[in-house]
């Protein structure tokens, strides 16, 4: 067994120098785009949902887009992340003649949309965790409706929901493993173009996990960094 697993470890290290290292530092990249794109596409569209969810429902239009927000949110959370990447890649994007479209674009839109889904809950509990008295305040000085929310509240949620930012973003990191689903090249998709090279899964298997615990502890990190900062600017 010892025997196996070095010449395991010497094959795939043979597979490394050869150039399988420029196809992981290309699925690296991908990766971090893929799931950091998709996250800021994600804020935009989960905080303007997120508002149409705590604007009050006095007028018709407001009840109107408050439904859609649901609709979108259901469908969104309510299939796996998978069936959606093939169907924007295989059928959305076909029928509206954008066939051609790169998978990673595809990917990144995807994963925009399905983040949009989850930061929209984030952020309307964020958003109703603000002390109400901050809308009045607001109103108070002349600001609008909009203006308040925009310039006094959401900038109060988000130091809330931070951390569950966070968990947001390390799970697109890992989600963006589905991505070779659609011939896009990720860190498990060059992982496994490595290990199939000579048919021994294990070592980059490995080394693939290894690597995915490597990013999600830097992001766990910079995300408490943050939280240190923003209790410090607090205090002053």
């Amino acid at each position: 067994m010892g025997m196996d697993l070095q010449t395991a470890w010497r094959g795939f290290y043979n597979q490394m120098v050869s150039g399988g290292y420029k196809r992981v530092l290309e699925g690296l990249q991908n990766t971090l785009i893929i799931a950091v794109l998709g996250l800021l596409i994600g804020i935009v569209i989960g905080t303007i949902l997120a508002v149409t969810k705590v604007v009050p429902q006095k007028r018709k239009v407001a009840r109107v887009f408050s439904t859609l927000t649901d609709i979108y949110v259901g469908i969104f959370r309510g299939t796996p992340m998978v069936v959606q990447l093939l169907i924007f890649y295989f059928v959305l994007f076909p029928m509206i003649g954008m066939g051609d479209i790169p998978a990673l674009v595809v990917a990144i839109i995807s994963f925009g949309m399905n983040s949009g889904a989850y930061v929209c809950e984030i952020m309307r509990s964020g958003i109703l965790s603000v002390d109400k008295g901050q809308m009045e305040a607001g109103r108070a000085v002349g600001l609008s409706y909009g203006q308040t929310m925009f310039k006094v509240i959401i900038p109060q949620a988000v130091k809330n929901i931070l951390p569950t930012l966070g968990n947001e973003f390390i799970i697109l990191v890992k989600d963006t493993s589905v991505v070779s689903f659609i011939a896009a090249v990720d860190l498990t998709k060059a992982f496994q173009e490595i290990g199939s090279a000579n048919y021994e899964y294990l070592v980059p298997y490995m080394v693939l996990a290894l690597c995915y615990l490597v990013i999600v502890y830097f992001i766990t990190l910079i995300i408490k960094l943050l939280e240190r900062r923003m209790r410090a600017s607090d205090r002053r």
